[in-house]
């Protein structure tokens, strides 16, 4: 049996908990190709902001493990979700400056949005 299965257990709450656990996964992988990848640096020096690099890996390392501990502590996990919320904001307004595509934009949009449902989710 997952891990995982316990943490899903009603029907109401299977769209919240999935959306939590594809976004800490999502977020852990993101983690790993910065340190795996070259292209993923170049992405902050092509920002400018390679400086903020380590950190913004850092804050999403958190963000992603406070999601997966807030499965059991809602207050981590609403300090996570809007957190990780903030940072996809921040990733889109630089891709906007940046002139970046819809769609090289669009999954900073789409974890920006993530995390704002399960903010409100947790909120409740």
């Amino acid at each position: 049996m997952c891990f995982f299965s316990n943490y899903i257990k009603t029907p109401s709450m299977n769209i919240e908990k999935i959306c939590i656990l594809l976004s800490s996964i999502s977020f852990f992988a993101y983690v790993a190709s910065y340190f795996l990848y070259p292209h993923m640096k170049n992405e902050f020096k092509r920002f400018n902001i390679d400086k903020l690099g380590l950190l913004i890996i850092i804050l999403e390392l958190f963000g992603a493990m406070g999601l997966l501990i807030g499965l059991k502590f809602n207050l981590i996990l609403i300090i996570s979700s809007v957190g990780l919320a903030l940072l996809m904001l921040s990733g889109l307004v630089i891709r906007i400056k940046s002139k970046d595509s819809f769609w090289i934009s669009f999954p900073a949009l789409f974890y920006l949005c993530l995390n704002a449902y399960i903010f409100l989710g947790a909120i409740k």
